[in-house]
């Protein structure tokens, strides 16, 4: 089975050999890595990736479609080879990671349980900040473990999804949540992390599951959303990743900061993982472009300290309790409020 991954990256070097390692260990074959306007190294690592095999590099420098950044990237790797000859594709993010909890905990033990499924969704499960300040170079899998109920009543985005797709020629396109363009005549058979058949060809705008419901019996995508304190004055600063202009603040930073349970479910892999971690990690280049990548992130967060918008929001994570999930019947009550006013994708 060919299993492709698409990536799209800014200023994240620090992070990419960690999310690769698993990501291989997983099951995909192949990783289509989208870099626009890097100044940690990023295109430097994807590019000694994409030489020592496994990795295809695409330099997205514009123009950009409308859409923005990211669709333009998706689309650019829309037509290259890994991505038209896969079995399977899924668009992911780094901070998301895929957790399948049947079998060996791999892609094709998630297929084999839902054989009839043409495209698979699997929902974010939040993990918080656990009170983490300082950024330091260790996988997220191991510093974050702290993470929202499997049953989430509100905020709607807690609930929201990405897609593992069969590549038989049912979509024109990738999409960042979903694959998009579905061409005439085509059906396709979804399914959720429960074995449900949810009506989403219906329904083709919907990017989140349905809230007060468990989501994640045979699968999950854990979402990294935050990071630590100071990653996350970073990630606010170059701005979201569909529209890079748009400043990440408190509001994002409250509604996913759910520290309620205990996840160390990815850990599963950890042998698989660190063996192919310590395998790139014995390239002196990659090494050394990975160790630059962290000296990165420190000085660029010391200069972003010089900064008052910045520095105010630093001195409000430190004053902001991890999120507690609501009382049910407040969670409910937002929910019937909000349900007609809720827009259909983010």
């Amino acid at each position: 089975m060919q299993a492709t991954a698409v990536l799209c990256l800014r200023n994240e070097a620090a992070f990419l050999l960690d999310w690769l390692a698993h990501h291989r260990a997983v099951g995909f074959s192949h990783v289509v890595i989208c870099t626009n306007d890097c100044s940690d190294g990023t295109d430097l690592i994807a590019d000694r990736l994409a030489a020592l095999g496994g990795v295809t590099h695409i330099r997205n420098e514009g123009p950009y479609d409308r859409s923005g950044i990211q669709f333009t990237a998706l689309k650019l790797a829309g037509k290259v080879k890994p991505v038209r000859q896969a079995d399977w594709l899924m668009a992911l993010d780094i901070d998301e990671y895929v957790n399948i909890h049947v079998g060996g905990h791999r892609l094709p033990d998630l297929i084999a349980v839902l054989p009839e499924a043409t495209a698979i969704t699997l929902t974010w499960r939040l993990f918080g900040n656990g009170g983490e300040v300082a950024y330091r170079d260790a996988p997220v899998s191991r510093v974050f473990t702290r993470a929202a109920p499997e049953v989430m009543h509100w905020p709607w985005r807690a609930q929201m999804f990405k897609t593992l797709y069969r590549n038989d020629g049912s979509f024109r396109q990738l999409g960042v949540h979903r694959p998009r363009g579905l061409r005439e005549g085509h059906a396709v058979h979804w399914r959720d992390c429960e074995g449900r058949a949810p009506d989403l060809q219906a329904h083709d705008r919907r990017v989140f599951s349905p809230p007060g419901q468990r989501h994640i019996r045979l699968a999950q995508l854990n979402h990294y959303a935050l990071g630590a304190m100071e990653s996350f004055v970073l990630k606010s600063a170059r701005g979201r990743a569909v529209h890079s202009d748009h400043r990440l603040g408190l509001d994002y930073w409250t509604e996913r900061n759910f520290n309620t349970d205990e996840d160390r479910t990815l850990l599963r892999l950890a042998p698989e993982v660190d063996k192919e971690r310590a395998r790139l990690a014995a390239d002196a280049e990659l090494s050394r472009l990975h160790a630059e990548a962290v000296a990165w992130r420190h000085a660029r967060f010391a200069a972003l300290m010089q900064d008052e918008p910045a520095r105010a929001l630093f001195g409000r994570l430190l004053m902001t309790p991890p999120s507690q999930p609501l009382p049910p019947e407040v969670a409910l009550r937002l929910h019937r409020h909000a349900r007609k006013a809720r827009p259909a994708s983010p």
